[in-house]
């Protein structure tokens, strides 16, 4: 079984995010592997496992997309497990939107041959949009399950559940299949010390946008759907307001209420 994981390098939540240049892009300064995208890549280490690992065949290959840093996100995959990755870097992918992105991802894919599942997260940490997976499988004209929250394949077909508030369904899809797993399906597991030794000598092939046969005026900002026009710094938290309870609180919790247009 050949399984695909999309992993993303995104800024660390625990610190705050700014914005660099005229396109307003992200500052990847301090960033990491998606906390997202580790489930993806926990849920196919399970598949390929429960059909003998990498010993019978079995590849779980992360596939990232991003400047120099990315290959970061790659890494921390194959010390978790992954058998190979794959960094797509390009000077001119700077700025892509999620339809320049999912362009760019779907040539990825296809340059590395046939594959049964490419997996994602539910979305990336940063934009949280959850488009990409979408378009990944509009673009390689596969079928699509989103938001998995249980994910099993037997022989050519995959069952997967999805959650909702107040129901659950279940679905299936034949194989070759897009899917995007929520946090709920599993744990994922830390990279001990023998997986971080072995990612050492496992291979990272670096891809370029001329070897995958994407033109650049395909992405980045001249390719991109969407663009950021304007931004600004969030403005600092206020220290809110205070009700002192003289025997009036009610009242004067009811007309702040009132004025804030929640009641």
């Amino acid at each position: 079984m050949k399984i695909v994981v999309l992993v993303k390098h995104v800024p660390d939540a625990q610190f705050d995010r700014h914005l660099n240049g005229e396109g307003y892009t992200t500052d990847r300064d301090e960033s990491i592997l998606s906390e997202l995208d580790e489930y993806a890549l926990e849920a196919a280490l399970q598949l390929a496992e429960a059909r003998g690992g990498a010993k019978a065949g079995n590849q779980v290959i992360a596939l990232s997309m991003g400047p120099a840093g990315a290959v970061n996100a790659v890494k921390k995959s194959l010390q978790m497990g992954a058998t190979e990755g794959v960094h797509l870097t390009d000077s001119a992918l700077a700025g892509s939107d999620a339809a320049a992105t999912s362009l760019a991802l779907a040539a990825a894919v296809r340059h590395l041959g046939a594959v049964d599942l490419v997996l994602t997260g539910m979305a990336s940490t940063d934009g949280e949009t959850s488009l990409v997976p979408a378009q990944l499988a509009e673009r390689l004209g596969l079928p699509q399950v989103t938001f998995a929250s249980s994910l099993t394949v037997d022989g050519g077909r995959l069952t997967a559940r999805r959650d909702a508030d107040t129901y659950s369904e279940t679905v299936e899809a034949a194989l070759p299949a897009v899917v995007s797993v929520t946090d709920q399906i599993n744990e994922p597991r830390y990279p001990n010390f023998k997986g971080i030794i072995a990612a050492k000598r496992k291979n990272i092939t670096t891809l370029s946008l001329a070897e995958i046969g994407v033109d650049p005026a395909q992405v980045g900002h001249a390719g991109s759907w969407t663009t950021v026009t304007a931004a600004a710094e969030r403005p600092p938290r206020t220290a809110g307001t205070i009700i002192t309870d003289e025997g009036d609180a009610g009242i004067k919790l009811v007309d702040f209420l009132a004025a804030q247009k929640l009641l």
